[in-house]
């Protein structure tokens, strides 16, 4: 833990170096003498989005892909390699019975992401303009993106919202300990729209307690007319403090609840 730890500082300070530099090196080589100041915010957002959508990503794609381990650790990761939320419910099922066990339950599945959903989201988000199949971002586990989404929203407006991430996990796959589930889940709530602490880039903020959403998802299957099971297994990994893609802390007792439709 120490190491992982002073590693990620290392990474930290690595990152706002290299930002730091490339952009003092592109405003002298190219910008310096012939900038106005009626020009110097184009340039600033050019540089912020320069940075931000594909020198920095492409930095964490680099160092990520040699200190993160590739297999299963209880955690989603990001497009460029960070990890992403944890990993806090499991689904034994096919994907009509995930699907109508949540839309029951007064859940929405998110659209994919697209150019079109992505600017319908955002116009939805500045004017406060309800958007209850807004997309989520694409987090990945086993090498993959979610394979379906459900959603939320608060206040009819997509900047808040309860949602969930849903991986189907490979054929003759085990969790640790032995034990089987079809489907894996991310929940979070997304309090708000921020910057991410590690890219820049702009992004939900989430909750920091990711326990108290995973157990809302529980609790909102009073509302579907399918009896489910619910079996908890404790500590099934270390409880922890940590930060997600985006930077947003996170905090988690380790519980594991394995949901199953009774028939």
């Amino acid at each position: 833990m120490k190491k992982q730890t002073v590693l990620n500082s290392i990474f930290r300070v690595f990152r706002f170096i290299v930002i730091v530099i490339i952009g003092y090196l592109v405003y002298q080589s190219l910008f310096a003498e012939i900038l106005t100041k009626k020009i110097h915010l184009f340039f600033y957002i050019a540089l912020w989005l320069f940075s931000s959508y594909l020198v920095i990503p492409y930095i964490n794609k680099l160092l990520t892909g040699r200190y993160l381990p590739d297999y299963f650790i209880g955690r989603s990761r990001t497009s460029d390699g960070l990890l992403g939320d944890p990993i806090n419910l499991a689904f034994i099922g096919t994907k009509k019975e995930l699907e109508k066990l949540f839309l029951e339950a007064g859940w929405t599945i998110a659209e994919p992401l697209s150019v079109k959903s992505s600017l319908h989201m955002i116009t939805a988000s500045v004017f406060g303009k309800s958007y209850p199949k807004a997309p989520v971002s694409s987090l990945f586990l086993f090498n993959k993106k979610q394979d379906i989404a459900f959603e939320r929203e608060i206040n009819n407006n997509p900047r808040r919202r309860h949602h969930i991430r849903f991986w189907q996990t490979p054929e003759n796959w085990y969790l640790p300990g032995g034990r089987e589930a079809d489907w894996l889940g991310a929940a979070t709530y997304d309090k708000k729209v921020g910057f991410s602490f590690f890219t820049g880039q702009v992004t939900h903020k989430i909750n920091s307690d990711i326990d108290k959403e995973r157990d809302f998802v529980l609790d909102s299957f009073k509302q579907s007319s399918q009896a489910v099971s619910v079996e908890v297994v404790e500590h099934f990994t270390t409880s922890y403090h940590g930060r997600n893609g985006g930077g947003d802390e996170i905090f988690t007792d380790g519980a594991l609840p394995f949901i199953k439709i009774d028939k």
